[in-house]
């Protein structure tokens, strides 16, 4: 691959799956060898170029490479936990083909991969984490959906009672990635957990629980940071790349210093403060 073809950011499918990918341009970073994998939530933003208009991490010197999950127009209409169950571990169990065909069409070599994911997306990452799904090094997870029964019940203040039944439970149970911390750890990735003071799907309460029982399951290196945000990191509908908003700037900024110092080649500053909120 050309220098030229590098430098311009890459989009199409690999499997089926549709992506976005933006090159390694960093002005104070060599490019790196290594991958980040991003997913979006079925809340704003909701698609994978929004995502990547959403977090860009300019300043990684890696391929940021954010998937699609195909979801239909109107998430709030379709039957929650059966929509979840059925993309998250789509979304899974597709991502060891997807890597390799990134790596051979981006020639972005068998360096570190990074996991990211918002939401929703944050599940697909845990997923990946419990089942080893790759070698991942690092995750990124932003108001992280780890109990869907939790994300249920935070979904029914807004939406109403949800119905459940015997398969939409046994789906919840399936996916209840914070009983499956052994697994998560198993491989000791970093990991930065963030979370939205006045989010009310997934509460800073919550977040930081799962930070904690990380920590306790024996996982060397989890950190978290807490925004004055909401769930949200753009506006709705989301399915369109638009300029970020102050939210996701703030969450693009934590994200970056975080892979920059998981691929850093070069010094750089190391001030970020974190586990506190932050403007």
């Amino acid at each position: 691959m050309t220098g030229d073809e590098i430098a311009r950011p890459r989009s199409g499918s690999v499997g089926g799956v549709p992506f976005v990918a933006l090159p390694p341009t960093a002005v104070d970073s060599p490019p790196a060898e290594g991958l980040i994998v991003c997913w979006h939530a079925f809340d704003p933003p909701r698609a994978e170029a929004a995502m990547a208009a959403a977090l860009p991490m300019t300043s990684v010197p890696v391929w940021r490479v954010y998937l699609g999950l195909r979801l239909p127009g109107d998430v709030a209409d379709r039957d929650y936990v059966r929509l979840l169950g059925t993309t998250v571990e789509r979304a899974a169990a597709e991502l060891p083909e997807a890597v390799a065909a990134l790596r051979a069409l981006l020639g972005c070599g068998d360096g570190a991969i990074g996991l990211v994911g918002h939401g929703e997306g944050a599940l697909i990452a845990l997923l990946a984490l419990a089942e080893a799904r790759v070698e991942a090094s690092a995750a990124a997870l932003v108001a992280p959906v780890s109990s869907p029964s939790r994300a249920v019940a935070a979904r029914e203040q807004r939406l109403g009672p949800y119905a459940w039944d015997a398969e939409t439970r046994e789906t919840a149970t399936r996916l209840e990635l914070t009983a499956r911390t052994a697994e998560i750890v198993r491989h000791d990735p970093r990991v930065l957990l963030v979370s939205g003071g006045t989010d009310l799907l997934v509460p800073t309460s919550e977040v930081m629980a799962l930070r904690d029982t990380l920590a306790d399951a024996g996982l060397s290196t989890v950190e978290a940071a807490t925004f004055r945000m909401g769930h949200a990191l753009a506006d709705a509908p989301g399915l369109e790349p638009r300029p970020p908003v102050a939210a996701a700037v703030s969450v693009d900024g934590a994200l970056t210093d975080w892979f920059r110092r998981h691929y850093a080649t070069t010094p750089y500053r190391d001030d970020m403060a974190l586990a506190a909120p932050i403007g």
